[in-house]
């Protein structure tokens, strides 16, 4: 990580929580955000967001799990970028690989939210990442490639996008990458995004690892040139694990 770039720790509270526990957790998160120098971002499920928005605070973004490419219209049970911006998010998580594998999104979707995240004034989170099949047969970078492309806008610069890197198979399992393997795949994808959005582009936007990052390997990761925060899950759950690991950050 470079100190130009400065560390967002994101936690993905997936489908869980009541209002009463997303409460506490969120007045949890609240009460340390102080004592670290990472920037925080939480994003509840979309039921829970305005439970949550009403005791956060200033110190901890809000963002939300998903969003729809449409600013309205017939589309039961989605939610638009400008829904949640007018409910107080800044940030909004497009292409979870769960969105991808149980919705069946493609990258060409994953990039019509992420422009309507950035119509409707929102960060893009923009996640990206290889299964175990696709790593077994060497294609990971080349699979990073495909779905980065194909899923940043064009209008993408360091204000409105953060890329996360989640490999699949290591969501949830337990298991990561060795630190050279996510540096690897962080550096290529810098390199990606210079290519395409050139130099300034690719020094300021900031790149999470999003795959099982948990107290006891933050300091590792963190630490690595091209990792600039994490997408965290299950971690994100308990206030005391994503705040031990922002405070992991450098």
């Amino acid at each position: 990580m470079t100190n130009a770039r400065t560390p967002l720790i994101a936690g993905n509270w997936k489908m869980n929580g009541s209002a009463a526990a997303a409460t506490e957790l969120a007045r949890g998160v609240a009460a340390g955000a102080g004592d670290v120098s990472a920037e925080l971002l939480v994003c509840p499920p979309a039921v829970l967001i305005p439970t949550v928005a009403a005791v956060l605070g200033a110190g901890v973004a809000l963002g939300g799990q998903d969003c729809h490419a449409a600013e309205s219209g017939a589309h039961t049970g989605d939610v638009s970028a400008e829904m949640l911006a007018d409910a107080g998010c800044a940030y909004v998580i497009v292409g979870h690989s769960e969105r991808r594998t149980d919705h069946g999104e493609t990258s060409e979707l994953v990039c019509a939210k992420a422009e309507a995240a950035h119509r409707a004034g929102l960060r893009a989170v923009i996640c990206i990442g290889e299964t175990d099949a696709e790593r077994d047969s060497g294609k990971t970078l080349d699979v990073i490639s495909s779905q980065l492309a194909g899923s940043t806008p064009a209008a993408s610069d360091a204000a409105n996008t953060v890329i996360a890197y989640e490999p699949v198979w290591a969501i949830g399992t337990g298991r990561t990458p060795t630190n050279d393997e996510v540096q690897e795949v962080h550096a290529h994808i810098r390199a990606v995004i210079k290519s395409s959005h050139g130099d300034a582009v690719a020094a300021g936007v900031r790149l999470l690892y999003g795959g099982s990052m948990k107290p006891e390997n933050a300091t590792g990761l963190l630490a690595l040139g091209d990792v600039d925060g994490g997408l965290i899950g299950g971690a994100s759950l308990q206030a005391a694990d994503f705040l031990a690991i922002a405070a992991s950050c450098p």
